[in-house]
Formats: structure tokens, C-alpha cells, sequence
């Protein structure tokens, strides 16, 4: 039997998040009911997403956070910061072969834009 990636997430206002990570990862909303709302990839190819809305407000460092893979990182940047996203570090980092920046949602919650491809 083949399993299936669903990733929960708990969000303060999950619907303003919706917007945000359907655009800046392609997803659509396919419904929302009572603190969930889901996200699900267009193609039907990724793992479904579901935003929780929890009373608690975000303290400290994500335990877990998504990478977008792409290859042009900074015009990749440039379009999430218009979306609403924000850089936590100033300078992209460059370790391994790899290139990313790490930002943040609008929410506060980090995530990193990377160059396609795996380390050296």
C-alpha cells in the first residue's frame, strides 16, 4: 500500500494563508470548514496541505518548514516578497553547491527559496 504526504500546519488566520501559499506555490483552495482550510496542488501530483487555525500565537523557530525549489532564486524572492513574504536573512547563503534565502510567510512562519538542483 502506498502512502500519501498530507502536511497540517497550524496558522493564526489560515484563510489570509490560503491566499498567500496558493499563489506562491500554485496550489488551490479546494474548501474550507469550521479551523481548516485545504490547499491542494492543481496537477494532483504534491502532498495536500491543510491549515489549521490555532489560538496560540508562533513562538520560536519553525521545527519543520517548506523549501521552494527553483532556478532563478532571486526573481523567486522578488515575487514572494510581493506577495507578502519577507527576508529573514539580508544575503542568500551559499553552502554545498547550494544557493537559498530564508524568509518568512506573512505570518512569521520561515521557509526557503532555493536553487533547484542537490549539493555538491
Amino acid at each position: 500500500m502506498a502512502a500519501t504526504l498530507f502536511f497540517f500546519n497550524d496558522w493564526a488566520a489560515p484563510e489570509r494563508l490560503a491566499e498567500f501559499w496558493s499563489a506562491a506555490i500554485g496550489y488551490t483552495t479546494l474548501g474550507a470548514a469550521g479551523n481548516y482550510v485545504l490547499l491542494v496542488d492543481k496537477a494532483g501530483q504534491q502532498p495536500k496541505l491543510l491549515l489549521q487555525h490555532v489560538d496560540e500565537p508562533k513562538s520560536g523557530k519553525n521545527r519543520m518548514h517548506f523549501d521552494i525549489e527553483t532556478s532563478t532564486v532571486d526573481e523567486e524572492v522578488a515575487r514572494l516578497e510581493s506577495l507578502g513574504a519577507h527576508r529573514i536573512e539580508p544575503e542568500a547563503i551559499e553552502e554545498h553547491g547550494n544557493r537559498w534565502v530564508v524568509m518568512a510567510d506573512p505570518e512569521g512562519n520561515e521557509f526557503c527559496v532555493c536553487n533547484a538542483g542537490h549539493p555538491d
